[in-house]
């Protein structure tokens, strides 16, 4: 599968957001799902944390920036959220329903990704084994997703599609990737 282009838009209530854009690239090729995903930004504006000497999995990562990846199995109401900190931390977690089920998804006790954030723009970069979690020929819904911790205090959420009047990356409606 060829890479698919993706840009994210803010939700709507957060204003003009001129300076700010969230971009990157798709494609699933066999059992490995690569991801891309860079910001464009002025970064002093933005609370990036820093880069942690020991990455690890943990909750809440979308307190603060991080960015969000979500897949489905086509036809099926369950599906796991991927959180992925630029400080290197990160989580899976699986869902048996929307919002519903949450759990740790056991088949991941790391996550390869990396995190460029030494000059403009911020790129993560994420090589993911979905073999781990679905057989290859599963046919696949994704919606990728970020949360921005802006210097001023304010949060802005970022995704494909905004199909409700709160920001809720959750929503089926909103896994528009084939993947």
């Amino acid at each position: 599968m060829n890479d698919r282009t993706f840009f994210l838009a803010p939700f709507p209530s957060a204003g003009p957001l001129p300076s700010v854009t969230i971009d990157g690239t798709i494609a699933r090729r066999a059992g490995i799902l690569a991801v891309r995903c860079r910001l464009l930004a002025p970064l002093k504006d933005v609370v990036i944390p820093a880069r942690a000497a020991l990455a690890d999995r943990k909750d809440g990562l979308w307190k603060d920036t991080c960015f969000e990846v979500f897949l489905a199995v086509r036809g099926e109401r369950r599906y796991w959220e991927l959180n992925l900190s630029p400080a290197g931390h990160w989580n899976v977690y699986r869902f048996t329903s929307y919002r519903e089920g949450m759990a740790a998804e056991p088949a991941f006790t790391a996550l390869p990704f990396t995190v460029e954030t030494q000059n403009q723009p911020l790129t993560l970069a994420l090589e993911l084994d979905l073999g781990k979690i679905v057989p290859a020929d599963v046919a696949l819904e994704g919606a990728i997703s970020a949360v921005l911790r802006h210097k001023d205090g304010a949060v802005t959420y970022w995704a494909l599609t905004h199909s409700s009047p709160q920001p809720d990356f959750h929503r089926r409606e909103s896994f528009i990737i084939p993947l």
